[in-house]
């Protein structure tokens, strides 16, 4: 049996033992590529923290948004329901320049309504309360809107409450 050289003498468990330099050069390797990963976790951790910090604040103000719409519909019903004498009061014209404000408001949110009248029903968008036998209209139609439907960016905040052709 011929002895190995010293530069790759073997240990006992078969594997090459290396020179110092060698030994050094890849304990440096492989702390680097530690250190690589650990600030990579660390940055993964900062974007996913960053990232529900983000979300769990828009939840909170997407319920704000959402109780708020029960008051722009209430607005909308009030000022539907004024007669034509009253029309041009100052305080009608005061409420319709508050719910101008709201929708404003829901709309600086990106909260915008969605019309739903003769379109087809869709259970994402819409929540059906009837169905209206021979309507003239094809069936899975919405003929009519009892209550807005409204979306938050690309997201349905509240479906629009409707009835449905039933032919």
């Amino acid at each position: 049996m011929t002895q190995p050289t010293t530069e790759s003498e073997v240990t006992e468990q078969g594997a090459p033992e290396l020179d110092p330099l060698a030994a050094a050069l890849l304990e440096r390797d492989e702390q680097i590529a530690a250190h690589q990963r650990t600030a990579a976790d660390f940055a993964n951790f900062r974007r996913r923290t960053a990232e529900e910090r983000e979300r769990e604040a828009g939840l909170a103000s997407e319920t704000l948004l959402f109780k708020t719409l029960a008051v722009a519909d209430d607005l909308e019903r009030a000022l539907a329901a004024v007669p034509e004498g009253l029309a041009a009061e100052p305080w009608v014209e005061g409420v319709a320049a508050i719910n101008r404000k709201l929708l404003s408001l829901l709309e600086s949110e990106g909260v915008t309504p969605f019309e739903s009248v003769g379109k087809a029903f869709d259970p994402r968008e819409h929540e059906a309360i009837a169905q209206v036998p021979e309507s003239g209209k094809p069936a899975g139609e919405v003929i009519t809107e009892h209550r807005k439907g409204w979306r938050i960016r690309d997201r349905i905040l509240r479906p629009a409450v409707v009835s449905v052709a039933n032919d």
